[in-house]
């Protein structure tokens, strides 16, 4: 997920940049308009953008910054797709991923987007340009950003049993079943060692009946001598 998160972030900073150059953004479409005779056609897909600058861009600023837009775009796509592959998610959070997927496809209608509060990139557009032309083209990234890192966040608050695959369990550890058997045998061996101390010691505190025969006197004659 870090190398995922770290991705993100230098595709935010490519899109500060060019944020930045909104006005030249804005006024590279107008040209390509211009020259494919469609002034009354607003930008309505990412499709269109790149027929512009293969067929319809002669500027190598327009060009530029219209290509940079697309290369915004293209990793994006890329990255939503190892977000996919990264790990299983909730119906809310894969609902996330596929709406930014959806908006970057290449024949997406982004005519109805418009970024709002904090993003300020339809506030920078005239009246004319934000009603009928420009609104959703410019509100795109903001938007798919602002998706993918809300797919982060929810992402990261999943419990660890759901973030990681699950696994076939482990085999049963045959030490367990067996680990009272050194205790078990260790008692054995005590309790003989015992048995085997008290044993001799009986026998000299309590003499047997043959020890008994052994210590008496020989048999004398009444009267007599041997």
């Amino acid at each position: 997920m870090n190398e995922q998160k770290e991705s993100l972030r230098i595709i935010e900073q490519k899109y500060k940049l060019f944020r930045q150059q909104q006005f030249t953004f804005i006024a590279a479409l107008e040209h390509c308009r211009e020259n494919a005779r469609t002034r009354i056609r607003r930008i309505n897909t990412i499709g269109q953008v790149q027929m512009y600058v293969e067929h319809y861009c002669n500027n190598s600023t327009h060009r530029r910054i219209l290509l940079m837009f697309l290369d915004i775009c293209t990793e994006l796509r890329k990255l939503c797709q190892c977000f996919e592959a990264l790990r299983p998610g909730t119906p809310v959070i894969n609902s996330l991923l596929k709406k930014c997927k959806t908006l970057l496809s290449q024949t997406n209608d982004l005519s109805s987007l418009r970024a709002g509060y904090p993003h300020d990139v339809v506030n920078r557009l005239s009246c004319d340009e934000a009603r009928n032309h420009y609104c959703g083209v410019v509100s795109l990234i903001a938007i798919v950003l602002d998706g993918m890192k809300e797919w982060i966040a929810q992402s990261e608050k999943l419990p660890l049993k759901v973030l990681q695959q699950v696994s076939d369990p482990k085999p049963k550890d045959s030490s367990s079943s067996t680990s009272t058997c050194p205790h078990q045998t260790t008692d054995t061996q005590a309790q003989l060692q015992t048995e085997q101390l008290r044993g001799p010691l009986k026998c000299s505190l309590k003499p047997s009946l043959k020890d008994k025969r052994c210590l008496k006197p020989p048999w004398r004659p009444p009267g007599g001598k041997l």
